[in-house]
């Protein structure tokens, strides 16, 4: 249960930092530009900043006082005896996605991390092809020269969201085929996109989970970002993003450095991730078939 003075201040700390966020975002909006780095966060990660700026206390809270009635017009929100919560009828509708993310977050938790991949997935997205992902934003190397690097090295990519978009030639040099269908046994944690998805499988969540959390994931894909497009075969020195060379032993050395980082900062996230779709399981009564097989429990919110 949370006061109203309580609940209203978190509300407004979380709308304050999505708004410092978001601004660049929204001001490039207005006037039509695009931004090769950012614009990655709004389109392929596609939670709106108007829908980012809804806090969510997460399941198993209580707001109190009248002014928690205005979250009775948000999905999943109903009225109980002390206030306004998110509903037991809106968890059960989400099951089976609070099962797949907890058995993706788990699997990729117990595996080494894997730190030889260099970044190749942007380079792989463009490998003899005559089309590039970024119009406007030149090669680095140019199209033989990306080429060559490509070739220079094995493609080690375990994500299957980067892999689907390689070039047919780049798919075949890829160490293993991946698939949807084999997500959670290739997911590592070593993987610069598994850490980037944690915001994605936050807000695909909400509201069952505390909004503060979500803004957590984002920044952590921000950087994760930076890193990703620095390593690629683009140019961005004219966006601000000093290129990271990873056909050089020294650029792949600053990758790996930095990739470690972003690892050990998802680590814990991903284990208070896990760890609430557990306890969203277990509050269902679910099994590891995803079946409801008791009924409904209370859910402490640690």
């Amino acid at each position: 249960m949370l006061d109203e003075a309580v609940w209203t201040r978190r509300e407004r700390a979380h709308t304050e930092r999505v708004d410092a966020f978001c601004a660049p975002h929204l001001a490039r909006r207005r006037t039509g530009q695009t931004h090769p780095v950012w614009d990655f966060l709004f389109t392929y990660y596609s939670l709106r900043p108007r829908k980012l700026r809804q806090w969510h206390p997460g399941y198993g809270v209580t707001l109190g006082g009248s002014v928690a009635r205005r979250y009775l017009d948000r999905s999943g929100y109903g009225e109980t005896t002390d206030g306004v919560a998110v509903t037991a009828e809106h968890l059960y509708s989400r099951l089976d996605t609070v099962r797949f993310v907890a058995a993706l977050l788990h699997a990729t938790a117990q595996r080494p991390a894997r730190l030889n991949c260099f970044g190749l997935h942007e380079w792989a997205m463009v490998y003899r092809s005559p089309e590039v992902r970024h119009g406007g934003v030149p090669l680095r190397l140019g199209a033989a020269g990306t080429d060559a690097v490509v070739e220079s090295m094995p493609l080690r990519c375990s994500h299957f969201d980067a892999y689907r978009f390689f070039t047919a030639p780049a798919v075949a040099r890829n160490s293993e085929p991946l698939s949807r269908d084999r997500q959670t046994a290739t997911e590592q944690p070593g993987c610069l996109h598994a850490a980037m998805d944690l915001y994605k499988w936050s807000y695909k969540l909400g509201p069952l989970v505390p909004a503060e959390s979500t803004l957590d994931c984002l920044d952590l894909a921000a950087d994760a970002r930076v890193l990703d497009m620095r390593a690629s075969p683009y140019d961005l020195r004219e966006y601000g993003f000093e290129p990271i060379p990873v056909e050089t032993p020294a650029g792949r050395a600053e990758y790996v450095r930095i990739q470690q980082e972003i690892a050990a900062r998802a680590a814990p996230l991903r284990a208070t991730f896990a760890a609430r779709c557990d306890a969203l399981l277990t509050a269902a009564g679910a099994g590891p078939d995803g079946l409801v097989h008791t009924g409904f429990r209370a859910i402490t919110r640690g």
